[in-house]
């Protein structure tokens, strides 16, 4: 992300992507960006602290009930779903060998946004029912 601003980056995420820019710079401005050393765990299974994070720069491994799942780089995203149903976090994600740079946005953040620009409920059930599909389809 290096060569680009954080609204050029995000507004190229698929949950964010068509947002209108002050609606984007608003996400922005109730966000912060954490910076996570390698091996250290960023979000447990179970927890029930809610929050999106944007992978700016590193990698992440991600394990659910003990299995690896694919690893996350720079652009993936998690904790969408927890953010919507403020249920505890569905996996845990420990920061890879370079660490972890993240975008951050708590349930807190968001929720405001969300019910002020119905755009950004919009953009998001559009990303979550493409990932429905992805999985339904196994690709």
């Amino acid at each position: 992300m290096s060569y680009e601003s954080l609204p050029q980056f995000l507004a190229k995420i698929d949950l964010f992507e068509g947002l209108p820019k002050e609606t984007l710079s608003e996400l922005i401005e109730r966000g912060t960006t954490l910076k996570v050393p390698a091996g250290s765990h960023v979000v447990e299974q179970g927890a029930h602290d809610a929050g999106l994070q944007v992978v700016l720069a590193g990698s992440a491994v991600v394990s659910v009930n003990g299995v690896e799942r694919e690893p996350l780089e720079v652009g993936d995203y998690f904790g969408e779903v927890s953010l919507i149903d403020g249920l505890p976090r569905s996996a845990t994600v420990v920061a890879g060998p370079d660490g972890l740079s993240t975008f951050a946005l708590s349930a807190l953040a968001f929720e405001p946004v969300v019910r002020a620009n119905p755009d950004v409920a919009q953009s998001l059930l559009k990303a979550l029912t493409a990932r429905i599909r992805s999985l339904e389809s196994g690709s």
